[in-house]
Parts: C-alpha cells; structure tokens; sequence
C-alpha cells in the first residue's frame, strides 16, 4: 500500500505547491481569515473529485470530446485576465491592512463562486489531476492508494496554507505588503493566462 500511497501523496503535493490562481486566492482568505474552512474544503474536495476521477481511467476526455481543451483553455484565460486586472486596481489603489479578527468584508457565497472558477475553469487543474496524475496511477499496483495519498496531500496543503497564512498577519497589518500581494496575485493571473493562450 505505501509504495503506491506515499508516491501519490509526493507527486500530487509538488503539483499543487506551485504558484497559481487557486493558491493565492487561499493565501488571501487565510490572511484575512474569511471563510478559512469552507474555502480549503473547496480546494480540497474539487481535487479530490478530479484525482479520483484521474486515477479512475477518465483522461481519456479530452480525446473524447476535442472541443473541451480549447474551451477550458480560452474561458480560463478569459477569467484570470479579469481576475488579474481586480487585483491591479486594487495594489494601484492601495490603503487595505489586515482589520481586527473576524471583520469579513466578502460573503461567503461570493468567496465560494470565486474560487470555484478560478479552480474548475483552470486547464492546468486538468491536466495536473486527470491527464498527469491519472496517467501516473497506472503505472503503480494498488491505483487505490496512489489516488489516496494523492487526494490527501491535497487536504493537507490547503489546509496547511490556508491556516498557517495567519502566520504571516502582522506582515500584512500594513497597507503596502497588500498592494505587494495584490501585485504578485495579479501578475501571477496575467502570466498563467497568456500561458495558456499561447501553448
């Protein structure tokens, strides 16, 4: 069991680690600790979903249906280009600092529908859950545990950033280290958006 568990947990933590939409966006809530729970269990569950659908045999869709690459592709890039510019105007403008504990500035129905665009409209999720990871799975004995393990690191480092950002609070009492994040989250967008538009 451990020598397809430990394999899918490794794999699937160093895929999620890197820098993206989905990322930064846990960052935020968890510095601002909005809605911290129901956020990474979004996070957590949507890869959840995917893996286990990866590790069942459905990489296969997009050779199955040609119109679902370029659609997720162009929607995304669509999507991070607004989501992007949001968070340009916002390190222009500056002036936000961490407030007391608890003062939430962003319903929770709206924190939800967010990330759920930024994780089901982004063709790397895809490609990392069901093409890479899927694919991978096949090549270990116990698929059942590669997709565990893989299912779990994702649980674990959402968890872990969207909970330990908090850590990083009294940086962020102060307005410039906003716009700074706001800056990065934004370039992030725009650089992962015109990825996608022309691979």
């Amino acid at each position: 069991m451990l020598t397809s568990f430990l394999p899918g947990f490794a794999l699937s933590l160093t895929l999620i680690m890197a820098i993206g939409a989905q990322n930064a966006f846990v960052l935020r809530q968890g510095l601002r600790r909005e809605h911290v729970l129901p956020v990474c269990l979004v996070c957590a569950v949507s890869d959840a979903i995917l893996i286990t659908a990866g590790v069942a045999g459905f990489g296969a869709l997009a050779e199955a249906a040609p119109w679902f690459g370029p659609l997720m592709r162009y929607g995304g890039a669509a999507f991070l280009l607004w989501y992007g510019w949001r968070n340009a105007v916002s390190a222009w403008r500056g002036g936000e600092a961490l407030e007391a504990e608890g003062q939430a500035t962003r319903s929770l129905g709206k924190a939800i529908l967010t990330l759920l665009a930024l994780t089901w409209l982004n063709p790397h999720v895809y490609l990392d859950t069901l093409v890479l990871l899927g694919s991978i799975s096949a090549q270990y004995p116990d698929r059942l545990s590669f997709g565990i393990g893989a299912a779990l690191a994702s649980f674990v480092f959402f968890f872990a950033l969207g909970y330990g950002a908090r850590l990083l609070a009294p940086l962020f009492a102060k307005p410039r280290s906003w716009q700074v994040l706001d800056g990065v989250i934004a370039l992030t967008m725009w650089a992962i958006a015109v990825k996608l538009l022309v691979m």
